[in-house]
This record gives structure tokens, sequence and C-alpha cells, in this order.
């Protein structure tokens, strides 16, 4: 049974599977039909944004979507390429010394496995609550530059013309220069395609309502408009010609599938991609984990963070195997997965048969589809990502958490993805520090006829010359130890008729050493002043840990059960 326990927690396709019907399999059967329907196109455009060759967009879908129906625990999640992660990619291979798309593309397999193997290590080792220390203002703030980058780059398709860079220092002065040689034809056919997804988004639901249409059969050609204006887009340029007028075409797509193998890097390579490869890997996993929870709520189901790390992982090491490049779960996909009904992981499986489908079929097709036609998908798919009001809220709440969301934004701009990222992690948890490091305290006092104990400068209390009462508001430990001891003296020393200082702990949920040595040190002072030190409202665990240790003997004082117990023996 253990072992059993052991495996269904590992591979957790095999809890759902033994119950799956026929009525599971219709929900994910249209579920996945509408995904990939949204999926290849996105596939096609964000393999362009990682500077990837098209082809290896759709076996990253393919593969990722087929081993996370697997390993994965949400229902809904679309693992494949995504804007921010694809927009990394690039970035990463950018900084090596590369000659040739051979070279190009085994580098993005190399990264891709070893973000995978980040992933699955982390898995195994049950490290998902890391998470959680990653700033979610931080993150927005470096999905919204990241967003403003591909916005920037995606322009040079929409203008037609070529323009370099990894910021948008590099990539604006780029395309200013080359904006006078702009096709006019292919600006006029991305505008148009843009206009057209966003009608189809907006507005085709309801023209096709009015005319009877069913509500599903709707929503579903509504979602279908990017595939709805690149069949439009290439028959266009098939008809009239337009790569013989300046129009950047797709080009020829190899049909077929990939052959499994494990990419081959070197020593070098594995120094220049590692720490690029731990920085997709964990803003991959944020971003998949915060879609797939929100999206599990609402449904009562269950995320398991640790396990959701060895599903991400073996996605993305399957991926670098079968041809393809960084893969997590994307936003708007798992949105569109979920609304359409799709019940167990199968969903992606289903959607990964149709990938596969037109990856062994219908590439013939693809070769006349307009760049531009691409590059809006990816201006519509983008657009939503850009969320500047962070700024703002970051500004009015916390002023230090205002710093680590201009310093990302500003950084992924100005200089590009990892730096931006890198410095906002470590600028976030810098001022956790900071603040973790002067816990609140409060001098409080007692409100006139009741046992209830409040702030002295926020309310009118009761106090005493021959006590002083502090609460302390957070846990004790070696990082804000040293503020408590010096607040307590500071205090002490503007009191000359005291005799007891009592600490409130009933806030307290953990004293380490360091800070059991700092508690010792203040009796001892104290003591030397002929101050008594007291405790009160010690919760249970640690007063069996405190009693292990013989505090409670060396104690001038006492040790009180409540506060006003404490204030009226000591009046």
């Amino acid at each position: 049974m253990k072992q059993t326990g052991t495996l269904t927690r590992f591979i957790p396709i095999l809890r759902w599977l033994p119950r799956y019907n026929k009525v599971k399999l219709a929900d994910d059967m249209v579920a996945a039909v509408i995904v990939a329907i949204m999926l290849i196109p996105q596939a096609l455009a964000y393999a362009l944004v990682a500077g990837m060759p098209a082809e290896t967009g759709l076996y990253a879908s393919l593969f990722g979507l087929t081993v996370y129906c697997v390993f994965g625990t949400s229902n809904t999640l679309s693992v494949a390429p995504v804007a921010v992660v694809s927009l990394m990619t690039a970035a990463a291979l950018a900084k090596l010394e590369l000659s040739g798309v051979s070279q190009y593309t085994s580098a993005a397999f190399a990264l891709t496995f070893l973000s995978g193997a980040f992933l699955l290590v982390l898995g195994l080792l049950r490290l998902g609550f890391m998470a959680n220390f990653i700033s979610h203002p931080v993150i927005s703030a470096f999905i919204t530059a990241s967003a403003v980058i591909i916005v920037i780059s995606q322009v040079r398709l929409l203008l037609g013309v070529e323009a370099a860079g990894q910021s948008v220092l590099e990539l604006v002065p780029s395309l200013l220069f080359a904006v006078p040689e702009t096709n006019m034809i292919t600006l006029t056919l991305g505008l148009a395609s843009i206009t057209g997804i966003l009608w189809c988004k907006r507005g085709l639901a309801t023209w096709l309502l009015r005319r009877g249409v069913s509500a599903s059969l709707a929503g579903t050609l509504s979602r279908a408009g990017p595939v709805l204006v690149a069949v439009l887009a290439a028959l266009l340029a098939f008809l009239f010609r337009l790569d013989e007028r300046g129009v950047q075409l797709l080009g020829d797509v190899p049909a077929g599938l990939p052959d499994l193998q494990l990419p081959a890097f070197t020593v070098e390579q594995l120094r220049g991609l590692l720490g690029s490869a731990v920085l997709i890997a964990i803003i991959g996993f944020v971003e998949s984990i915060s879609v797939a929870q929100v999206m599990a709520a609402k449904r009562r189901e269950r995320i398991d963070l640790d396990q959701e790390l060895v599903g991400l992982g073996a996605a993305n090491m399957v991926v670098s195997a079968g041809g393809g490049f960084p893969v997590s779960g994307g936003f708007s996909r798992s949105i569109v997965n979920f609304e359409a009904g799709a019940a167990t992981p199968a969903a992606g499986a289903f959607a990964a048969i149709l990938i596969a489908i037109v990856a062994l079929f219908l590439t013939p097709a693809l070769f006349w589809l307009p760049r531009v036609c691409l590059a809006s998908i990816i201006l519509v798919a983008v657009y939503p990502l850009l969320d500047f009001s962070m700024l703002g809220k970051s500004w009015r709440y916390s002023k230090a958490d205002f710093v680590a969301v201009a310093l990302t934004l500003l950084l992924t701009l100005a200089i590009g993805v990892e730096i931006g990222v890198a410095t906002g992690v470590l600028v976030s948890i810098l001022i956790h520090l900071y603040k973790e490091s002067k816990p609140h305290v409060a001098v409080v006092g007692r409100i006139e006829g009741t046992e209830h104990f409040r702030s002295i400068n926020r309310h009118k209390v009761e106090t005493f010359e021959n006590q002083l009462s502090i609460r302390i508001d957070e846990s004790l430990y070696f990082a804000n130890t040293r503020y408590l001891e010096e607040l307590v003296f500071e205090l002490v020393a503007d009191k000359p008729k005291l005799e007891h200082v009592v600490l409130m702990c009933a806030a307290v949920n953990r004293i380490d050493l360091s800070a059991l040595e700092t508690l010792v040190k203040i009796n001892e002072t104290l003591s030397g002043m002929g101050i008594k030190l007291h405790l009160s409202e010690v919760k249970g665990p640690i007063m069996d840990r405190l009693a292990t240790t013989g505090f409670f003997k060396s104690l001038s004082g006492n040790n009180y059960l409540s506060h006003n117990e404490a204030v009226e023996d000591l009046r």
C-alpha cells in the first residue's frame, strides 16, 4: 500500500485515470480542440520570440502537454511555450557566442534540459515552498517589463524591417533608424491582423449569437480568431504573391515529428547557461503556480507545489529531448482550458494529439503564413500582461516594495530580462530581511476599566511609573533580537523610577537560540540595574522549549499567564 501511495504521489495520472469516464472524455475533447486552435499559432509565434525555428514551438507544445498530463496535479494548466519564458530563452542564448542555427538550437535544448533538471531536483527534495519567497509585485513588474520588450521587438515585424537588441535601450534606436525602410504592405497586413484578432476576441461571439448560432459554437469560433486571421493572411500571401512585395513569410516548416534524443552540451555551455536556466525555471514555476492555484481554488481542488515542480521539470526535460525550448503554464491558454470545461489533464494530451497531426500533415500550408501575422498574434496575447498599476499600488502601500518594483521594471527595460529579475528577487529578499530585523514592538498600557492592552501612541491608556509593558508582535530570532535589546535599554533609560519590565509575548511563535541568549543578556543587565524582567502570555510550545534551558530559573522576575495579572501583581 505504501509503495502504491508513493507511485500515485509522483505519478498523479494513476489517481485520476481509473476514474476516467465518458463524460470527462467529452469535456476534455471539447477543451482540447479549443486550446489547440488557440495554441498552434501561439506556439509558432513564441518560437520566433525565442529565436528558434517555428516548428520547435509545435514540438515544445506537444511534449510539454503530454508529459505534464502524466506528472502534473492541475486539471486545467496548459503547459507549452509562453511569452516571458520565450523572451528569457532568447536573452540567455544571446549571451553565448553561437554561429548558425544548429549551434543556437543545440544550446536551446541544453538550456531547456538544465531548467527542467533544476525543477525536478527541487521537486524531489520537496522545496516547492520556495515559491513563496519571491515577491508577487516583483514578478508582476518583471512580467510587465518583459511584455514591453516583446511588444517593441515585434514592432520590427510589424514594420517589415530589421532591428536587434535585448533591451529597450538597444531596440528603440535600432527601430528608429529602420523606420524609413517600412514596408507599407507588411504594416497594413499587420494592423489588419491585429484588428481582426481583436474583433474576433471581443465582437465575433456577440455577432454570431444575434444570428442564432449556439453559445458554445460562438465561443469556440471567437477563440479561433488567431487561426482564422492566420488562414486569411496566408491565403492573401499566396494569391497575391506578397513575398515578392517584401512581405516576410514563415517559409518551410519541416513535416513530421522529431526523434527523441538527449541534448549534447559542453562544460563551457553548462557554465554559460546554468544561471539562466535557474532563472527561467523559477519564473516559469512561479507563473505556472499562480495560474494553477487560482483555477484550482475556483473548483475547490488542490495543487501540490512539490509535484508541480516534478511535473514541470519532467516536461522540460522531455521537451529538450524532443527538440523544443523551455515551457511553462500559460495564463490565457489555461483560463481558456478552464472555461472550456477541461475535466482532467487528459485535455492537454488530446490537444497534443491535434498538434501532432498539424506537425505531420499540415506544415506545407504554413509556408505562406506571413511573419507579421504571427507578430500580431503575439502583440494581442501579451497586451494583458502590461500592468503598470503595480507602481502606484506599491508606492501608496509600501515605499520599500516600490523600490523593488521600480528597480525590477527599470533594469529589465534598460539592461535585460536576466539582470532585471535577478535584481528584483535579490532586492525583495534584502527588503524582507531588513523588515524582519526591525520587529514591530509597542509600549502598551491598559484601557481603563478593562483587561485590554493597547499601544500608548494610539489609545488613551493607563500606565504605571514602576513598570514598563512591551508587546512583541513577531517571533524572535537571530536577525531581530539586537533591535529588541537596543529598544528595551533605550526605553529603560527614560524611566528613572522603573522597577519592572514585562515582555508581552502573545504574538511570539518562536524563539531561537540567538533570541534566547539575548533574553538572558537583557535579564542580567536589568538585574544589575535593580530592575526585574518578567514575561507574560508565553505560548505553550515556547514554554516547553524554554523550560529545557533553565531560563526560568535565572529569570529575575516571573512568568505570568496573562498580562493583566502581571500588571496587577506589580503595581
